[in-house]
């Protein structure tokens, strides 16, 4: 008997209903059928295609669902096979997340990307082990409570690679859509706003086991990763609706470059918030007593909560925070590429001219639209984002007793700066703040 199911050796079956008994060995079939697969194969022939991953995703959620109905949570007999099919459900889905990831790396198109396939390979062989390590104990407590084994087993070939070598003609042709350059311009946008407050994370160095605990779930959880999936899967979505709606094999490089960045990080947020949902809501230490804890406890025996954070952290979350980065400067190229480019001419903000707040004002709004925007002061430039640039062109403008100046670049940004102006940039001649207009709400 394995080491996760010796102390539930002895516990006396509570016989359940009889209907409940005999639509437990239905709603069990397939998924036990998938637990069978895994157990019989051998450490050296422990792969997976993505069509076993959603067999046992869609088998498991079937039976996690069947067993909450009947109340599987709040029974002592019940709750280890339960947490153990629902365990095997978030390691499955994250390890078709990552066969996902593995599968179309190459249509990805990213930048210096033989380490990350590297370290894909070897996280996707640690679930796998994952998966090997549970399948018996699901098995031993299957038998246990008298549910009925399949009679049949999958085979391999039940399921085949998704890849073959015969791929369709490509006889769309998605290019110059209308209005492209807008939507380009507006999601480009979105994803450097993204990335800035993806920030707050700042998760771009391997950390040691005591400091993932430390982040981990107080920080980093699934709550906050999977509001950025959804952040993301947006993006994703706008960019396959209005800019390029095919594939990654033809047309303008650069785009499908940057919706390489989208798919990668999408589905690397998707891996790390199953594996952090794993880690919370069966591993990490909440206080709990008794069957609770014990069951908790034994898990942790087959899947170690030091080996599964740090494939999530310095894996998963540490690889979403690189393709952020390197997609960021990829997008500002982009943006800049395909931005409306105007000039206006404002006046300074009166008696103090451009000190701190009218120079942070101005900034944010140009880093909010992310395009390229300069304050031209006579033959000289400065970068409108940056508030030390500002106040730099501040003192020129005062020595030179300007009253007016002039921005050029994104349209968008100048628009709001003309705004910003109208109000003094958001202060009277004394230097105390005045409400901004409604049309920049985002500065507040």
């Amino acid at each position: 008997m394995d080491q996760i199911s010796q102390h539930h050796s002895e516990t006396s079956l509570s016989a359940p209903s009889s209907k409940f008994s005999e639509k437990i060995g239905i709603f069990s079939h397939d998924f036990l059928k998938c637990i069978f697969y895994i157990a019989g194969r051998s450490s050296n022939n422990l792969r997976f295609t993505q069509k076993f991953y959603s067999t046992l995703a869609s088998s498991s959620t079937l039976l996690e669902d069947f067993l909450d109905y009947h109340g599987a949570k709040n029974n002592k007999n019940w709750y280890l096979f339960r947490e153990l099919t629902a365990g095997m459900r978030h390691i499955g889905l994250a390890s078709n997340f990552q066969k996902h990831i593995s599968n179309r790396l190459r249509y990805y198109d990213l930048p210096d990307s033989a380490d990350f396939e590297r370290e894909g390979e070897e996280s996707l062989r640690f679930l796998n082990q994952c998966l090997q390590k549970m399948a018996p104990s699901a098995l031993n407590e299957a038998q246990r409570l008298g549910i009925p084994l399949p009679e049949n087993r999958f085979q391999d070939a039940d399921f085949p690679s998704i890849q073959t070598t015969d791929p369709l003609e490509y006889d769309i042709d998605d290019e110059n859509r209308n209005q492209q350059k807008q939507h380009i311009v507006k999601i480009a946008s979105e994803f450097l706003n993204l990335v800035k407050n993806f920030d707050q994370i700042k998760f771009y160095e391997r950390y040691r086991y005591p400091e993932i605990l430390g982040i981990v779930p107080d920080k980093v959880n699934e709550v906050e990763v999977r509001r950025y999936e959804m952040l993301v899967h947006n993006l994703q979505s706008s960019f396959d609706t209005y800019v390029i709606h095919g594939g990654f094999r033809f047309g303008n490089r650069k785009l499908k470059q940057l919706r390489g960045f989208f798919s990668v990080v999408f589905h690397l947020l998707q891996m790390v918030g199953r594996l952090l949902h794993f880690y919370e809501r069966h591993l990490h230490e909440a206080g709990y007593k008794n069957t609770y804890k014990r069951v908790q406890d034994e898990l942790a025996m087959v899947v170690t909560p030091e080996q599964l954070l740090d494939c999530t952290m310095n894996y998963g979350l540490y690889y979403v925070c690189h393709f952020l980065a390197l997609g960021k400067e990829h997008a500002r190229m982009i943006l800049n590429e395909n931005i409306e480019r105007a000039m206006v001419r404002v006046g300074v903000p009166q008696k103090l001219g451009f000190h701190a707040r009218p120079s942070l004002l101005v900034a944010k709004i140009v880093q909010h639209y992310g395009g390229q925007v300069e304050l031209v002061v006579g033959e000289d430039r400065f970068d409108a984002s940056s508030v030390l640039d500002i106040q730099w062109a501040g003192g020129k403008i005062q020595k030179e007793n300007l009253k007016e100046v002039v921005f050029e670049g994104d349209a968008r940004t100048l628009r709001d700066i003309e705004i910003l102006s109208a109000v003094n940039y958001g202060e009277d001649t004394m230097g105390k703040g005045v409400p901004l207009p409604k049309e920049l709400k985002y500065l507040r």
